[in-house]
């Protein structure tokens, strides 16, 4: 069992920046592949990027290509997501998400825990 516990979430002005954390519990978080979704108002959840167990692959949705960066420390037990250049429509609850495996999954169904969310919100 894997519980995910976020932060970093915050109101911050469009072209502004905040990071994400995720911290995982147990002690397999290194076999782990993870994945950032966000979430907004009126909206299903979608992609936004995921990192493989070791952290030498990642995967991005096109938007945040360029923009975001996702990164984990695994002696921390740790995911981040570092987002740049935000604009109003990365408006959302962000949610971190683990799952076994040594690929990089994009499909919200391919993952089996799941953190509460954190809520980011970019001002115009």
């Amino acid at each position: 069992q894997v519980q995910l516990v976020e932060s970093g979430g915050g109101l911050v002005q469009a072209g502004g920046s905040l990071r994400l954390s995720c911290a995982a519990s147990g002690r397999t978080f290194s076999s782990y592949a993870m994945g950032w979704f966000r979430q907004a108002p009126g909206k299903e959840r979608e992609f936004v990027a995921a990192i493989n167990y070791s952290g030498d692959r990642t995967y991005y949705r096109d938007s945040v290509k360029g923009r975001f960066s996702i990164s984990r420390d695994n002696a921390k037990n740790t995911v981040y997501l570092q987002m740049n250049s935000l604009k109003p429509e990365d408006t959302a609850v962000y949610s971190c998400a683990g799952t076994g495996g040594s690929s990089v999954y994009i499909g919200s169904r391919s993952y089996d825990y799941w953190g509460q969310g954190t809520q980011v919100t970019v001002s115009s």
